[in-house]
């Protein structure tokens, strides 16, 4: 499992626009993507949850990530992307 932070500027928002990214707004990682925001609706931070197979990387994770954020058919730019690899989080366990 990945977790994917895009972190951006969204283009002009018409109604429509800013319906479905007040819609997606919260602050879990999920697969289809959510958003926070300011409170314009101009800066925004996606965070996306993205499936790992066996040979899948970051560049595989980030490709997913932007699909999942174009999927909202809004304008946006870029200004910084994080991909952790979850699967590299190591837990320590307390002992019983």
């Amino acid at each position: 499992m990945f977790r994917v932070i895009i972190s951006g500027r969204f283009g002009e928002l018409d109604e429509a626009g800013r319906a479905a990214v007040l819609a997606a707004s919260e602050v879990a990682f999920t697969e289809r993507g959510a958003f926070t925001h300011d409170g314009t609706l101009s800066a925004f931070t996606f965070r996306c949850q993205v499936p790992a197979g066996p040979d899948d990387g970051e560049q595989d994770a980030t490709r997913r990530a932007f699909a999942a954020l174009d999927a909202y058919g809004q304008a946006y730019d870029v200004l910084r992307v994080a991909v952790t690899d979850m699967r590299a989080i190591k837990t320590r366990r307390r002992p019983a």
